[in-house]
């Protein structure tokens, strides 16, 4: 089915971005699992072609360029090959954060940088014994003199090895409930600011995860990103357009589970025939079609609604929780096909179905996305 969501200019982003990809990024792909991070070389390689950025201003480096279907077109082709470079961390989640809410010299410090691959970035919510619930964030700081005094833990902080510049959530006031919540920025080299373990991972493993520390560090009161107390609401503000990220990254995945495992059931034969051809395959590829088929409407209908800033947090959670769901049944069904073959890690589909296990769960579980929907309709 042909996609109508996209023009002509959007289709040779594609072509840049899929070329980026095989050439610069899958050759390193195992030396990148390997060490658990992705060259830096490879960033200033994503920012010399203009794979970073896009709505960053012209007056801060970057192109102008307010349509997030070049973001989807990069968050698909980077799903498509798997090789960890979190395009989409800093295109999707952390841009709108430094554009939306940074002082003009916030903007003049970092954002050319951030467009050029030499400033990296990560957001750091998640706490050891928070999860998903932002509310219970206990990482503080408190006003001292000209700085913040930061205190605290993150976990699960995706490019936070490698970050130069992490927005940190904090309770700026403990009295103050929802209201209470900060963003702070931390940059790489603050005196109390460390990194702990990479966290060994089931997949992704080219993409950094890994423990935050801060432990009395001072923070420029000139690094309060947005409005003091306004955290919160801006992380929820925030977080439809990643989840949308999400989406559009799991049905790509799985189209490319589809593909090899296709062109596979042709190819491998057993009891005298090819595989595809027995009916139970032949249904079983019926079925992940169509689903994929409902699957991808359904996304780019919500990437549509999300260029007119028609879509909704619900919508977006329900792209999140429903694609990454179907990402997770369609790539487990194409690795049975494979038979014990599907189980090597040789084999493309074994890293397509370690890599589809996560969606289900960062961005808001698969849970707590219906517990968000289910609220919304009254319940």
């Amino acid at each position: 089915m042909r996609r109508t969501v996209f023009e002509p200019e959007h289709d040779a982003l594609r072509d840049l971005a899929r070329s980026f990809f095989e050439k610069e990024c899958v050759p390193h792909r195992d030396e990148w699992a390997a060490q658990g991070h992705v060259s830096r070389e490879a960033w200033l390689r994503a920012g010399d072609l203009g794979l970073l950025g896009f709505d960053v201003p012209v007056a801060y480096g970057g192109p102008g360029v307010t349509d997030f279907r070049y973001n989807a077109v990069v968050a698909e082709e980077a799903a498509r090959v798997g090789t960890g470079i979190g395009l989409g961390l800093q295109n999707d989640v952390v841009a709108p954060y430094l554009i939306d809410l940074g002082t003009e010299e916030q903007k003049h410090r970092w954002l050319p940088g951030f467009v050029s691959g030499e400033i990296l970035t990560a957001i750091a919510m998640s706490e050891p014994g928070a999860g998903s619930d932002l509310k219970a964030i206990s990482t503080n700081a408190h006003r001292d003199g000209g700085d913040w005094v930061l205190n605290g833990a993150k976990t699960f902080i995706t490019g936070g090895l490698l970050a130069d510049l992490v927005i940190v959530v904090a309770k700026t006031d403990p009295d103050a409930g929802h209201k209470g919540f900060s963003l702070l920025c931390v940059e790489r080299g603050m005196v109390g600011f460390e990194r702990g373990k990479k966290l060994d991972k089931i997949g992704n493993r080219g993409s950094d995860t890994t423990e935050l520390f801060f432990d009395d560090v001072r923070v420029p009161a000139t690094n309060l990103l947005g409005a003091e107390g306004q955290g919160f609401y801006y992380l929820m503000r925030n977080l439809a357009r990643e989840r949308l990220g999400i989406a559009l990254a799991a049905v790509a995945s799985a189209e490319r589970a589809f593909e090899i495992a296709l062109q596979y059931g042709k190819e491998r034969t057993a009891f005298g025939t090819v595989i595809g051809s027995f009916q139970a395959n032949r249904f079983s590829f019926a079925e992940m079609h169509t689903t994929l088929l409902a699957a991808r409407v359904f996304v780019d209908r919500c990437l549509e609604a999300a260029l007119t800033d028609e879509l909704t947090p619900e919508e977006a959670a329900a792209a999140k929780w429903w694609s990454t769901e179907i990402q997770w049944e369609i790539t487990d069904r194409c690795l049975q096909l494979f038979g014990g073959y599907g189980y090597i890690n040789e084999y493309e589909i074994a890293r397509i179905w370690r890599d589809a296990r996560v969606q289900r769960l960062y961005g808001g579980t698969t849970e707590v996305m219906k517990d968000l929907i289910g609220r919304s309709l009254g319940l």
